[in-house]
């Protein structure tokens, strides 16, 4: 498979994992504006903050860096999948240890919510920890499905799952409230009892097929699919083994500082479990976008670095077309997403209250929700950049760079910790989404770096693609400007009519910036219509 061959795969993945991430967070999106009317926002607060961060924190330390290494890892033969296999089965024990663990932490390190306004408490710590054991099970067939780009397969898969989830917790809601906890363990352990069957239950009819045998599929029966040693081979290819490790140890960092203040307020009590419920509603609205559309790109175009570059050679040592290429792609990628970040920034300034008003009421509206979405609406364009930078850069690193990396890591994690407790307490929910941004501005600078000394040597410049055109800049300003005198003339308390009025002067606003930069950005534009969105490029020609 040539390198134009993997980026067509890879933004194919993209344009289908994001319309897949957007339908996932339009229906989250909805069943918390639901749910927000049935039940307390203390209890949100322990679903979504606290028993949320115990699955996360299991399923990240358990699989991550099993992924990311077998992805990277893994030639494509059926020898490297025999192998990659094994050392994925890996990660269902881990799983059961890592449950066991943090359970027990949970249970009996915690402070336990009230039981009146919080029922089943424990029971739902408990189910949690299982479904993220059960969701181990499917780590094989993601594996196989992702590196070979079935991309068919897991938006089926996904959507699947994910609206048996929402059917689940709104019949619930509505028909058994008083179950507490118990709705929104049962339509978890759903929601990962579903991705596990439809995966598998792929495979099983998948592998053996005529159609398996016309893709040169490396497995061919669905036995292949469990552990076992192949003829004279250790069960294991070590070096995976070791690269694993070194993942390992830096995904114990990354989760650190990607969930970084759902451990402050877990483990530091620095808010309520009301206070919590509403932060984490008002934060995961402001990085929706982040989530349904820069995450998916980053996942897709890691998988395409890390196919294109040979991992620990400097760009001298590659071959120049692949460079060339990774170069080009890297470039258009910085650009797309930074003009996406600045315009969620301006936008949602002037936007953030009456979005707010709209979506939960007052009980959102009134508290610090507003200044919490505008300061999320700023730290999404951090997101944004940081992760295409480390997506490069992960791929591109040695195993002893990865390492190093660690270090860096570590410091950033211990830093970041310190800042949210500091912050929190002087400036409440705000100083968490403060010490964020200082923790990414690092991280970036800390890439940005490592992709300057890269490309150093040779005749590509990638980093062009963090200067949008200054036509772009002057309008997205002029912009922001005027859409925040608008909020103070006709928003938010003045009735519908005035509202509209304000959504109108945005509307007109966002479409001159669309038009600045279709006029202006023409390389971007090209990239996004023939790279990204292939499917779309072959209906117009």
């Amino acid at each position: 498979m040539t390198s134009l061959d993997v980026l067509r795969n890879a933004s194919a993945l993209a344009s289908y994992s994001v319309l897949l991430q957007v339908m996932f967070r339009v229906l989250t999106f909805l069943l918390n504006g639901f749910t927000l009317r049935f039940v307390s926002k203390e209890l949100i607060g322990v679903v979504n903050v606290r028993l949320t961060l115990l699955y996360s924190t299991l399923v990240f330390l358990s699989r991550e860096a099993f992924r990311r290494a077998c992805l990277s890892g893994v030639s494509g033969t059926s020898y490297s999948w025999r192998q990659a296999i094994n050392l994925l089965w890996l990660t269902l024990p881990l799983g059961m240890l890592w449950a066991a663990l943090l359970a027990s932490v949970w249970l009996f390190l915690l402070e336990q919510p009230d039981p009146q306004s919080v029922p089943y408490y424990g029971v739902a710590v408990v189910l949690f920890g299982l479904s993220g054991v059960q969701e181990l099970l499917s780590e094989p067939f993601w594996a196989l499905a992702q590196a070979h780009m079935l991309v068919r397969l897991k938006v089926v898969t996904e959507s699947l799952a994910m609206i048996a989830k929402c059917i689940v917790t709104v019949v619930l809601v509505v028909f058994a409230r008083d179950w507490g906890l118990y709705i929104f363990s049962a339509a978890h352990l759903v929601y990962t009892g579903l991705l596990v069957l439809c995966y598998a239950g792929y495979f099983i009819r998948f592998l053996g097929s005529e159609e398996a045998s016309k893709k040169n599929f490396p497995l061919h029966s669905a036995g292949e699919l469990l552990p076992r040693r192949a003829d004279g081979e250790p069960m294991i290819d070590w070096a995976l083994a070791r690269l694993t490790w070194s993942f390992f140890k830096q995904s114990f960092l990354k989760q650190i500082l990607t969930e970084g203040e759902r451990y402050v307020m877990t483990f530091f009590n620095v808010l309520s479990f009301g206070d919590q419920g509403v932060y984490d509603i008002v934060s995961n609205l402001g990085s929706m976008v982040a989530r349904f559309v820069f995450l998916p790109i980053e996942e897709s175009f890691y998988i395409f670095f890390a196919k294109v570059l040979v991992r620990g050679r400097d760009v001298k040592s590659q071959k120049q077309e692949e460079v060339a290429i990774a170069a080009e792609v890297l470039e258009c990628l910085l650009k797309l997403v930074l003009v996406i970040g600045l315009i969620i920034t301006v936008f949602g300034y002037a936007y953030s209250q009456l979005a707010l008003d709209i979506y939960g009421g007052s009980l959102l509206s009134s508290w610090a929700g507003p200044t919490l979405l505008r300061c999320y609406s700023s730290y999404v364009l951090l997101l944004a950049v940081n992760g295409v930078t480390e997506c490069f850069v992960f791929a591109a690193m040695s195993h002893k760079e990865v390492d190093k990396y660690n270090f860096v890591m570590l410091a950033l994690s211990v830093s970041f910790l310190f800042l949210s407790y500091i912050l929190t307490w002087w400036a409440g929910a705000v100083g968490l989404i403060l010490a964020n941004c200082l923790n990414m501005g690092l991280r970036i600078l800390h890439s940005l770096l490592y992709i300057y000394r890269y490309f150093q040597p040779s005749q590509w410049k990638p980093l062009r693609g963090l200067l949008p055109s200054p036509f772009v800049l002057l309008t997205l300003g002029i912009s922001g400007a005027v859409t925040a005198q608008s909020e103070v003339i006709f928003c938010c308390d003045r009735g519908w009519l005035l509202r509209l009025a304000h959504i109108g002067v945005g509307a007109a606003c966002l479409l001159i910036v669309v038009v600045v930069i279709l006029l202006t950005e023409t390389r971007l534009i090209q990239f996004v219509r023939t790279r990204l969105l292939p499917r779309y490029t072959k209906k117009r020609t």
